[in-house]
């Protein structure tokens, strides 16, 4: 895993009470609602760096992810659409835009549950990792505005301060976020079997699975099953039971599309 992968804070603040023991959370659908790269989208949308109909199609596959979790075409589109729209996009623009978008469209989305779990693990002395697929520049914001040790995210490959529309390593999702927090762990002197991951996406089982204590948040179907059936703990920080979120699901998505469209539409006429 190259190093560029990484978004860390100096050394002399990873230093827990708990050596060798760490915490890892997936960002979207579990530390916040919905997808981060959304929101990134939203404001390049804003900065008019592309066009409402490309804008329209991201906010169905947010509405999408938030109804039924995500799936690996959902993840992939999203994926290279992003790249494509970042070719010939300042480095140095995507930093400060991180900052923004957390302060606008993140931060009131993040789940206060999966927040004090994070801060619970920090409290006992263990370092706490971000580990996503969000550009490892929003994942860092989010990473520092928590406190948490630090984050690894997905890198864009960057010549002469301009994106290229490639990545540097893989595409942090799956089996790669397995193999990042391995690499990490060994950098780090971590005992992975006395380490946590929390995630909300069945596509997270290869990260669940290299660590001692997995637990499912706001799991998605499969995940949840897979969950139960081998005695994972199952945290919902979505409001109402399962049932009445289903319900309201079924009842309020015309109007979430709607609400969404209106939200970019808003920007356009701005």
């Amino acid at each position: 895993m190259p190093a560029a992968t990484w978004g860390t804070t100096p050394a002399s603040t990873r230093q827990g009470r708990a050596p060798g023991e760490a915490a890892f959370f997936d960002v979207d659908n579990t530390l916040m609602r919905g997808a981060s790269l959304f929101h990134v989208a939203r404001k390049m949308y804003q900065r008019k760096a592309f066009t409402l109909r490309f804008a329209a199609g991201l906010a169905w596959k947010q509405l999408r992810f938030i109804m039924r979790g995500e799936t690996m075409t959902d993840v992939n589109s999203v994926r290279d659409a992003a790249l494509a729209f970042a070719i010939g996009i300042a480095h140095a623009d995507i930093l400060a835009l991180g900052e923004e978008v957390y302060d606008e469209m993140i931060a009131s989305k993040i789940w206060p549950g999966a927040r004090a779990l994070a801060e619970q693990h920090l409290s006992s002395g263990r370092q706490v990792w971000l580990v996503t697929g969000t550009p490892v520049e929003v994942a860092s914001v989010i990473s520092s505005r928590l406190g948490l040790t630090g984050a690894l995210g997905t890198v864009g490959e960057v010549a002469e301060g301009l994106y290229t529309g490639n990545l540097v390593g893989d595409f942090l999702h799956g089996p790669a976020k397995a193999a990042a927090v391995v690499d990490l762990a060994a950098k780090e002197n971590l005992d992975l079997a006395k380490c946590w991951g929390y995630s909300d996406s069945f596509n997270d089982i290869p990260l669940l699975t290299v660590v001692g204590h997995p637990v499912a948040i706001n799991p998605d179907t499969r995940l949840r099953r897979h969950a139960r059936a081998n005695n994972w703990p199952v945290y919902d920080f979505r409001s109402g039971r399962r049932a009445a979120t289903l319900g309201l699901r079924a009842a309020t998505g015309a109007g979430a599309v709607y609400g969404l469209w209106r939200s970019f539409s808003r920007f356009r006429a701005r």
